[in-house]
């Protein structure tokens, strides 16, 4: 096995020396005086000289052609805009080598535009974690290239796991050219399953965040599956993610002197301490008839898990970071506020935590007592920070959320929040006051907002309300609630109102002036009235005037039982504003279906702006999808482009009938069609031939499932 062995090595330094020389002459032909310029070189082997004199005298396409599939990756990757010169094309290479050598498969709803970019990115987190072994592949081997340099490159987004792996590699100063290069190719930081990590991690954490965020392009930070998260090291990337940055090793908040989570705890004490000085200063001003009502107020709370004996929730501008302008009306809450002679006395009402922490407080108090003392966000400077913040499953304590909060009132640079999964509870309200703070900052961006939780202690249209009036030039706004608030049923005893400066009753006028995406979603227990006075709320959201809601594009419901609500959802498909509307999994014909749907495609025959559909899981059935059809007849002055009907109990022959329809009143091609998860294996031929008819009018999404998976289903259409 040494000869062929032998000879393959051979073979492959030959083609690298191939791909040099022409990568050479290549360069030489672009720029002529630049090689002249670069001084003398190391004299060519004998062999490489009659290479050279072979490859001058031939066309260079064809044998690079050949010499392609024989390179290493660090080659292959150097020949590629050499090759792109040539007409040929390195894809198909760069997809064999994934298939070989990461072994795994892309994601169906995956749209690979450029083999070579995925290859490298996960090649280059496969080196760094040290999960593959590059020496095991020749076409990964190679002394003259540095894996990590050579595909840093082309990161565009890097994940830190477990322990902080890799943290500490790349701030070394060996790879100090890595990160340097990462610091201008990465734009998305994620973390997934954190795990309890030691001082020296973090510290290499601490640097590697203040590289590739304050001094690089990293705009986003992901955050996934943290079921215990460390308190000191989540608020370090959050810290560091909102721009906040000390580069002291004493630092109150990131001293590495100490363990991480005293110092942790001590920023959240101090947090919570400034807040209850604030609460007092506001409690004594006001009246005895107003602390009566908040207190009240309060105490409706205490179900949620709010201390009673606590007051009530400060005015918004209580988060503002320092520097921040304020409304002339609202009362400061500055330093020396914080530094009083009465900061002894609060700081021991103060809760550090769900644990006491006496050291870490009574270290604040003392730095807390002097004359102009600053907390330890005060004393951090401030540098580039992240527009996209993600937390996916990291449950947040009382410490976090007040972390959290405090930072969003004043980021303004932050563009899109997602917050799923969190267990915030009654934190939801302090979330509302820092968004109320954050939009009357100068400069906010914050115009998408994501959140999902299993429980809200608000009603989801009053949430919506809520979010809508605090964030009034939100443009995306999702929200899913997988089990109702207890305040969805009248009748259990005891349910009162969040406080009035969260939801207040008077009329939103601006309710739709931008908000472009609205998406409502709850899964589980949800009652008719709810969603009934959801639907009457955006009946009235003064749609019939064209002057308001102009933004309003998009609008999608999710998992709703909307069979009572066949009025509004007929509403919904006569306005003249909205461009693509969702029903999904929403029962919508479960009741009245011989009259509702003549109903329905009355409505979106008038329509002329509805420019998507989507209707998946709503048990069309073939006599439902040949109703639909008459909204592209001839009469019609529908301008509809997508149709999704997946998941609809659809045969064959309904959809090749569909299909003749089509052709009948010469629709022409009108968009696409998505056909999952329907019953066109029972047929296939009848299928097959569906398709190819409707492909001469639409694009047609589909795919091979298995019917038998709904038998169920099946049995409730028969």
């Amino acid at each position: 096995m040494a000869a062929p062995e032998a000879w393959r090595a051979r073979s492959c330094w030959f083609c690298e020396v191939a791909a040099a020389t022409t990568m050479e002459a290549t360069s030489r032909e672009a720029a002529p005086a630049k090689s002249s310029a670069s001084g003398p070189s190391a004299p060519p082997a004998l062999f490489e000289l009659r290479l050279r004199k072979i490859l001058g005298n031939v066309e260079e396409g064809p044998i690079l052609q050949s010499i392609l599939p024989l390179l290493n990756i660090y080659y292959l990757e150097r020949i590629e805009e050499t090759a792109l010169k040539k007409g040929l094309s390195t894809q198909a290479i760069w997809r064999r080598l994934w298939d070989e050598l990461m072994k795994t498969r892309p994601s169906s709803l995956e749209s690979v535009t450029c083999w070579r970019a995925k290859f490298m990115e996960a090649f280059f987190s496969h080196v760094l974690r040290g999960t593959i072994d590059v020496s095991s592949d020749r076409r990964l081997c190679d002394q003259r290239f540095s894996p990590l340099l050579h595909s840093s490159r082309h990161v565009r987004q890097l994940t830190i796991c477990n322990m902080l792996q890799g943290a500490t590699e790349l701030v070394a100063e060996p790879n100090r050219r890595v990160l340097e290069t990462l610091a201008s190719s990465l734009h998305t930081l994620k973390f997934r399953h954190l795990l309890f990590s030691d001082v020296a991690a973090q510290q290499s954490l601490r640097q590697l965040l203040h590289q590739l965020i304050h001094h690089g392009a990293v705009s986003q930070v992901s955050l996934y599956s943290w079921p215990v998260p460390e308190s000191a090291l989540f608020i370090l990337i959050l810290t560091m993610s909102a721009g906040f940055w000390q580069p002291g090793p004493g630092s109150l908040l990131l001293g590495s002197r100490r363990p991480r989570r005293d110092a942790a705890e001590r920023c959240a004490a101090a947090l919570m301490a400034s807040r209850r000085k604030s609460e007092a200063k506001q409690t004594a001003r006001a009246t005895p008839a107003a602390r009566v009502t908040r207190r009240s107020t309060q105490e409706s709370l205490t179900a949620g898990g709010t201390d009673p004996k606590r007051e009530p929730l400060p005015p918004a501008t209580s988060h503002e970071a320092p520097g921040t302008k304020r409304p002339p009306s609202a009362p400061a809450t500055t330093s020396s506020a914080s530094a009083s002679s009465s900061s002894t006395s609060s700081s021991k009402r103060a809760p550090a935590s769900s644990a006491p922490q006496p050291k870490p407080l009574k270290r604040f108090k003392r730095a807390a007592g002097k004359k102009g003392a600053r907390t330890p966000l005060e004393a951090s400077q401030r540098f580039r920070s992240i527009s996209t913040l993600e937390l996916f499953t990291v449950p947040l304590s009382t410490e976090a959320a007040l972390t959290l909060c405090h930072l969003l009132s004043s980021w303004v640079s932050l563009e899109s929040l997602t917050l799923s999964y969190n267990g915030l509870g009654s934190n939801i309200f302090r979330l509302l006051d820092s968004l109320r703070a954050l939009s009357s900052q100068a400069g906010c961006r914050l115009r998408a907002l994501h959140l999902s939780d299993l429980f809200s202690p608000l009603p989801i249209l009053e949430l919506t309300r809520a979010i809508v009036r605090a964030l009034p030039l939100l443009r995306v706004l999702s929200i899913r609630v997988d089990h109702p608030s207890q305040r969805d049923n009248p009748a259990v005893p005891g349910n009162a109102g969040p406080p009035s400066h969260i939801i207040g009753d008077e009329e939103i006028p601006d309710f739709g002036l931008v908000l472009q995406t609205l998406k409502v979603r709850m899964v589980k227990g949800e009652q008719k009235g709810t969603l009934h006075c959801c639907l009457r709320t955006l009946r009235s959201m003064n749609f019939p005037d064209p002057e308001y809601n102009l933004a309003l594009k998009r609008l999608s419901f999710h998992d709703m039982n909307l069979a009572d609500c066949q009025s509004e959802v007929l509403f919904l498909l006569q306005n003249l504003t909205l461009q693509e509307i969702t029903f999904s999994f929403c029962r919508l014909f479960e009741k009245r279906p011989a009259q509702f749907l003549p109903e329905m495609v009355a409505a979106m025959k008038g329509n002329s702006t509805l420019k998507g559909l989507r209707l998946p899981g709503n048990r069309l059935g073939n006599a439902g999808l040949l109703a639909l059809a008459d909204v592209f007849s001839e009469d019609s002055s529908s301008s509809l482009c997508q149709l999704d009907i997946s998941s609809n109990c659809i045969k064959p022959d309904g959809l090749l009938e569909f299909a003749k329809r089509l052709e009948r009143w010469g629709r022409g091609a009108f968009g696409h069609l998505r056909l999952f998860q329907n019953w066109l294996d029972q047929d296939a031929v009848t299928a097959r031939e569906a398709i190819r008819r409707l492909r001469a009018t639409c694009h047609v999404v589909s795919d091979s499932w298995d019917s038998s998976q709904a038998f169920a289903d099946y049995v409730s259409t028969m």
